[in-house]
């Protein structure tokens, strides 16, 4: 049922598996090394056609530089923030109330609701972009900072309401019945006995929805324009001109871009294992 470790595999398995390992794991990374080395080739070095060959000279802080200072990366970056925090606050608290309610819960339709949250996270959400960009438009909300966010609270709410509700089932029901018991109301429940016991959930939950979210593009290009209220991940396409692409800018502004969401996982590295291995073994 479950694959031999590779420490009780063949010698020659070993061998290969680890000669193969260094290989893949260079093939992962190649693309993000390349863009590395973009960003800090000059851009004469792209106008003669050396793409892949070594920086004529080291034009990394030039680069970055006119990327921080000669363009509006510095406020799409804001944008991303003040679209980001909000968005994973606003799961947070939905998806921690409904995750309550129908993992403590029995009712009728229990499971006929939580089957809602689930099968809307299988829509491709390609065929949403027409309808939700006329219900933007309708509701005043096009190209605005809050519209994204409550869009991306609407979409995300399904999966972290799928994740919050199966752990809250996996926590024991005794202390619940014991405060019970004790005539605590059911908000002091939530509040004092389940939320404390659910910091690993939202801890993992929470790097989960801020890299879904920060690195959005589609629907960023879909319902933002401009550098009013376009996050970073579109507001990258900004140093393309018409006949020309500034490569060594994009690559600037997009290891700058990745450097938010990479910081957040190693900050939250070991809250977001415990939150992701909690019950895996009794």
């Amino acid at each position: 049922m479950f694959p031999t470790p590779i420490e009780k595999t063949p010698r020659a398995w070993q061998l290969t598996y680890q000669s193969l390992l260094p290989l893949a794991l260079l093939m992962w990374l190649l693309p993000l090394l390349a863009v590395a080395l973009f960003s800090v080739k000059p851009e004469a070095d792209f106008v003669g056609g050396g793409y892949w060959s070594l920086p004529s000279y080291f034009a990394g802080f030039e680069n970055y530089g006119r990327v921080f200072f000669d363009s509006d990366m510095p406020r799409y970056l804001m944008n991303s923030v003040l679209i980001t925090i909000p968005t994973v606050i606003g799961c947070v608290i939905l998806s921690s109330m409904t995750g309550f309610a129908l993992g403590i819960y029995k009712f009728k339709s229990n499971i006929w609701i939580f089957f809602m949250f689930v099968a809307g996270n299988f829509v491709p959400f390609q065929i949403l972009m027409v309808p939700v960009r006329d219900l933007t438009l309708d509701l005043g909300l096009y190209n605005t900072k809050t519209g994204l966010v409550l869009f991306h609270i609407a979409f995300q709410t399904g999966f972290c309401t799928l994740f919050m509700r199966n752990f809250i089932r996996a926590l024991p029901f005794p202390l619940i019945e014991a405060a019970r018991v004790e005539g605590v109301s059911e908000w002091r429940i939530f509040w004092y006995v389940v939320l404390p016991l659910m910091k690993p959930a939202i801890a993992a939950m929470s790097v989960l929805i801020f890299t879904f979210i920060w690195n959005d593009y589609f629907w960023a290009v879909v319902l933002t324009q401009g550098a009013e209220s376009q996050p970073v991940t579109a507001g990258i396409t900004s140093f393309n001109a018409q006949y020309r692409a500034a490569y060594h800018l994009m690559s600037a502004g997009s290891i700058v871009a990745a450097l938010p969401p990479v910081a957040m996982f190693f900050l939250m590295q070991k809250h977001f294992i415990a939150g992701l291995t909690l019950g895996a073994v009794k």
